[in-house]
């Protein structure tokens, strides 16, 4: 079995976007509902930004059923945090595949019920949008806006 899996969300439950960012190929491709498609260094800069964005709140995330080789991987996990905008509490249960090149993460996608998550990050709007391809994309344009926003900050590469 491959450890990196497990490595990177003991980082994530740790906040450590250093060790994170370590486990990743300089060419990854990370996609989720959320974000969209982001690579190389722009979906770095999205685990830094969301370890930082949680430092001093009940943030937690267990991971089970990693399942790994040397060139393939998957693992479900589960994240709690509280979701700075509505300051609601969130449970998100989320299935990854990994796909490994030079021992390291070169493929990560994320699949979760972007629906459930807007109805506890959002409440009632989340409910009633949330399964819109509106707020699928308004979501979209506003994270990776955040993320511009933080690697301009930071100066970091895109």
């Amino acid at each position: 079995m491959n450890p990196l899996i497990e490595t990177f969300y003991k980082a994530f439950n740790n906040l450590d976007a250093s060790t994170m960012c370590s486990c990743y190929h300089e060419d990854i491709v990370f996609e989720d509902p959320a974000f969209g498609r982001l690579e190389g260094e722009r979906a770095k800069a999205m685990w830094q930004m969301l370890c930082e964005s949680q430092k001093d709140k009940n943030f937690k995330v267990e991971v089970s059923n990693i399942n790994s080789n040397d060139t393939e991987g998957s693992a479900h996990w589960e994240a709690y945090y509280i979701f700075s905008k509505s300051g609601r509490k969130v449970h998100n249960k989320i299935d990854a595949q990994f796909e490994f090149k030079d021992g390291l993460i070169i493929n990560h996608i994320d699949h979760f019920n972007l629906h459930k998550w807007a109805r506890q990050a959002l409440g009632f709007k989340g409910l009633v949008i949330g399964r819109t391809r509106y707020f699928k994309n308004k979501l979209k344009a506003q994270t990776n806006r955040l993320l511009d926003k933080y690697i301009d900050e930071k100066k970091l590469s895109r």
